[in-house]
């Protein structure tokens, strides 16, 4: 079966995995987001003969498959020419236990009849060394252990262990339940155990859910967004990763395929952003204990785009080359060469949702004088950044420049210390922090404005276009009607819009020319035509989005104009951010039926 992209994820906020649409898990890593694939499918070639776990149904004609409401609960209906049917329920228990958040690194599975005599086969074949080989196990009466490189995997179940080491076909007459998790015993009935970890995972969802403020439309797709953003959150350091995949490429044969298992500082920035707008407030503060430990290990010097999940700063980038990739598009890489890189745009996003804390009561801790000063340092090497050339936001590996949206970000730094200094009362910081965004705004409007055109280029001293300076409204650098923006808007429009989609840019990078529309900015550009009072175009492109999603209600990185397909890594935090950004601004008020 050719792998894609039509894929449901469930997690916990320790593990993940993503599952196919025959219910099967065909990509999980552990013990970290970022580990060894156990399920390695998704990157195994067409016909992987490891890395999956399946319930087949004999003659099978037909799948259904959706979430518990309000959960990334999965349940999966395999239906047979007879109709016999099966119910596949999978889940990552989540939920209270001893005073303190159930998270373990494992999956609950139950597998029951729900009509006629379904015949099924279960195969469960986990792998190793980056999928290059299936794991080795040892098995008891009632368990089987997979011997993982970095966790040694447990599978406790009340189904006779021999129909799942001889994958028999069996009649499946009564439940089965599953418990995959790390190599210990399961001290309670296997039944009893999984069913209520599946009944209070369900409750703590619905819960969460519960606190998010929604606007008026499209409901259900903000809420699935905002599940699974919070499934690509690293619980136990507040890091936030920008997909939970490596290697699928940005458009067939492209090489363009990176591993996004990461925390991007920009990327989470953007994350928090859309979350905060929904109220989901213990993500934010999650968040920013991670970022507040890495102003602290900077002290005031270089930080990266990127860092691992546990704040390692090194992930040096490799290739694997024991594995066909996705659809066998090579190559996997492992780790992601923009840690070394230059990017300036990260002293903003550092800033921008940290001083949150001098003003939010409902954060548990909030920012004090004493963080201020340490924010400080990042703003000093904020100013000291926003006229030298860095990578871009678009992290180009041989094209050095003054990035605009960089020195725009810088700006907001300092702009928003002067806020900050001003509300905690400390004037003579706030006016120096003014100065400061002074000098900066002033120097941008000299190197990146065009006078001929009236608009603004992508780098200072250039011409180019791209998509990103769609942000100088949002950051507060112009206003959406200043003549300078709207020339900006029409420009980007003209050159950068293809059919309904947006490109980052089109000009020639380290790759050669784009190929794929990038979700993100096609979801700035829907916002950017609400502030140019184009609202009805707007909500024709955000629909046209939606309809793009994959059955989970959820997109990957990019998207081909030719025929629609997702392409890039999944599901990505980016285009999930720009379905709540834009559902938000875009909906009816809740005055309007109230």
């Amino acid at each position: 079966m050719k792998p894609n992209l039509d894929l449901w994820p469930i997690g916990n906020c320790a593990i993940s995995a993503l599952i196919d649409r025959q219910g099967r898990f065909v990509w999980a890593c552990a013990p970290r987001v970022d580990g060894d694939p156990v399920f390695s499918a998704l990157m195994n070639g067409d016909t992987p003969d490891h890395g999956f776990w399946a319930v087949e149904l004999e003659d099978q004609v037909s799948v259904d498959q959706a979430y518990v409401r309000n959960t990334p609960v999965l349940r999966t209906v395999l239906t047979a020419r007879d109709g016999a049917a099966v119910e596949i329920i999978d889940f990552a228990p989540r939920h209270a236990k001893h005073a303190r958040t159930y998270r373990p690194l494992a999956f609950g599975r139950i597998v029951r009849p729900l009509n006629g005599t379904p015949r099924v086969r279960m195969r469960l074949r986990p792998s190793t060394d980056w999928g290059a080989k299936a794991a080795p196990h040892t098995s008891g009466s009632n368990h089987i252990r997979f011997i993982c490189p970095d966790i040694v995997f447990r599978l406790t179940t009340d189904c006779p262990v021999s129909h799942i080491l001889n994958e028999r076909t069996i009649r499946l007459e009564r439940p089965y339940y599953f418990f995959l998790g790390p190599d210990e015993g399961y001290d309670q009935d296997i039944s009893t155990g999984v069913q209520a970890a599946l009944d209070r995972t369900v409750d703590y969802w619905q819960s969460w859910v519960q606190t998010l403020y929604l606007p008026l439309d499209w409901q259900d797709a903000v809420i699935r967004a905002a599940i699974t953003l919070k499934l690509c959150a690293y619980e136990e350091t507040g890091a936030i990763v920008a997909a939970m995949t490596t290697s699928v490429p940005e458009f067939p044969e492209s090489g363009r395929n990176w591993d996004y298992r990461y925390c991007w500082i920009r990327d989470a920035y953007y994350t928090v952003r859309a979350l905060n707008r929904l109220g989901a407030v213990d993500i934010l503060e999650n968040y920013l204990g991670y970022l507040r430990n890495l102003v602290d290990d900077a002290a005031g010097g270089h930080v990266q785009p990127v860092y691992g999940v546990g704040l390692e700063p090194g992930i040096g980038e490799s290739i694997i080359e024991s594995v066909a990739g996705y659809r066998g598009m090579k190559p996997v890489r492992i780790g992601n060469q923009a840690h070394e890189h230059l990017q300036h745009d990260v002293y903003g996003q550092i800033v921008l949702p940290l001083v949150q804390a001098f003003y939010d009561q409902r954060l548990l801790r909030p920012g004090t004088v004493e963080d201020f000063h340490a924010l400080e340092k990042v703003g000093e090497r904020a100013f000291a950044m926003h006229d030298q050339t860095d990578a871009g936001l678009w992290e180009f590996r041989t094209i050095a420049r003054v990035h605009t949206y960089s020195s725009v970000m810088c700006w907001a730094a300092c702009d928003r210390l002067a806020k900050a200094a001003d509300h905690l009362g400390l004037q003579p910081r706030g006016e120096f922090w003014r100065e400061r965004a002074a000098i900066i705004r002033e120097r941008i409007e000299a190197e990146a404005f065009l006078p001929d055109e009236g608009r603004f280029a992508a780098s200072f001293g250039n011409r180019e276009l791209d998509a990103s300076l769609l942000q100088m409204t949002d950051l507060g650098f112009l206003e959406a009607h200043d003549p300078r923006q709207v020339a900006t808007f029409d420009a980007i429009e003209r050159d950068l819009k293809k059919g309904a989609f947006l490109f980052r840019y089109v000009e020639p990078d380290d790759f050669g020319e784009p190929e794929t529309a990038f979700n993100f900015c096609t979801f700035w550009f829907i916002e950017a035509l609400l502030q140019n009072g184009r609202a009805a175009e707007a909500r024709t492109i955000f629909e046209e989005m939606l309809s793009r999603r994959t059955a989970a209600g959820l997109l990957s990185e990019d998207i081909s104009i030719e025929d629609g397909e997702l392409w890039g890594n999944y599901p990505q935090t980016y285009s999930l951010v720009g379905i709540i950004n834009c559902a938000v601004l875009l909906s009816r008020s809740w005055t309007d039926v109230r």
